[in-house]
């Protein structure tokens, strides 16, 4: 079935067909019945000193029931003791660990790539969709649809070798400046999400990302901003072809999707390259809700979902239901009759970003 996708910059939307490509690959799922999330009471970390693991939290419940899944997972005593082969825990990048607005961040890296190669295209500065581009024009970017938003993202991200867009990937997470922050992509990452990956770390969780973007985009950057591995990034995938450049084999990028992972394509990336249930998951939106469900039908262990609400439209911004991108509605509606938890931005989050 053909599912819409709309797209909002200031006043204007896209309207495209739900095909994932790159980084508007994101459609909205249906729902699943969940475990209903334990109670816990208040608790430390066993055997371990006094330093808050989690600073950038405020003091409450949210807080609280981090810390005592943790501890509780941990302790071989318990009846919730998870054994380190399956403490496994899947974070969403979009909206989870970085901030996702007003556009995912990868078509902004799409448009920057654009403009960056125009000087060797002069045509383009006539030709649409690259002169509305060049011109920063999203009006009449969007004006042209799905075959205009296509053509910038295969123009970016196509037509080179897996070794070349990396280049290309690290040059610009290393200088590019968010258009309304003022600050650099990389730096847009929330510190009270990077404690959480880090306290699970610590107490032998293995920890990936799972992730609608797509994986070659994030692997440049994921070990330094949130200390995870390369290897455990999980995405969306173009299709590659194997080359030979003279007398060096090379993996070329092709314009075309080969696996979509948002929505229950999250589930069925997990299972086949994890080959675990997540006894945790975190994420944001709509898109997440299958990978947050497959985690809660863990038949083992108690498990622990939570969803990041943007509240805080002063330190980062506010949207959930009505928002065209990262849209949290049925995911939201789910999380409250099932007690999942929900982390309020504004008032569970002392600071957002990290600095």
């Amino acid at each position: 079935m053909t599912r819409f996708i709309y797209f909002q910059y200031s006043h204007y939307y896209w309207k495209t067909p739900g095909v994932l490509f790159l980084v508007l690959l994101f459609f909205m799922s249906s729902c699943m019945d969940v475990k209903k999330q334990p109670d816990s009471t208040a608790g430390t970390i066993t055997g371990t000193t006094n330093i808050d693991p989690l600073p950038s939290w405020n003091e409450g419940p949210l807080k609280t029931n981090i810390l005592n899944f943790v501890t509780e997972s941990i302790d071989s005593s318990g009846e919730n003791f998870i054994t380190v082969e399956d403490r496994v825990a899947v974070f969403d990048n979009d909206g989870t660990l970085w901030s996702e607005q007003p556009v995912y961040f990868q078509f902004f890296f799409a448009m920057d790539q654009v403009r960056g190669m125009a000087a060797t295209h002069p045509a383009w500065s006539k030709t649409e969709p690259y002169k509305s581009v060049i011109n920063h024009d999203l009006k009449s970017l969007m004006a042209q649809g799905e075959k205009g938003l296509m053509k910038i993202l295969g123009t970016s991200h196509s037509g080179m070798t897996s070794t070349e867009f990396e280049n290309m990937v690290t040059k610009w997470i290393d200088t590019a400046v968010h258009p309304l922050e003022k600050k650099k992509y990389k730096d847009l990452v929330f510190l009270p999400m990077i404690e959480l990956i880090r306290f699970l770390q610590d107490h032998d969780y293995t920890v990936y990302i799972v992730s609608g973007g797509e994986t070659a985009f994030m692997r440049p950057w994921v070990t330094e901003a949130y200390g995870i591995p390369r290897d455990r990034v999980i995405g969306s995938n173009l299709k590659l072809e194997f080359q030979w450049q003279g007398d060096e084999p090379v993996l070329m990028r092709l314009p075309a999707v080969e696996f979509n992972d948002d929505g229950v394509g999250k589930p069925m990336s997990i299972d086949r390259i994890i080959g675990r249930k997540p006894v945790a998951a975190f994420g944001n939106s709509d898109g997440d809700l299958p990978m947050l469900q497959w985690t809660a039908s863990n038949p083992k262990y108690k498990s622990l979902m939570m969803i990041v609400h943007h509240t805080d439209s002063t330190r980062e911004f506010a949207y959930d239901r009505e928002s065209k991108i990262g849209r949290l509605d049925k995911a939201l509606d789910w999380a409250k009759e099932h007690q999942w938890y929900l982390m309020d931005m504004q008032k569970d989050w002392k600071v957002v970003y990290k600095p």
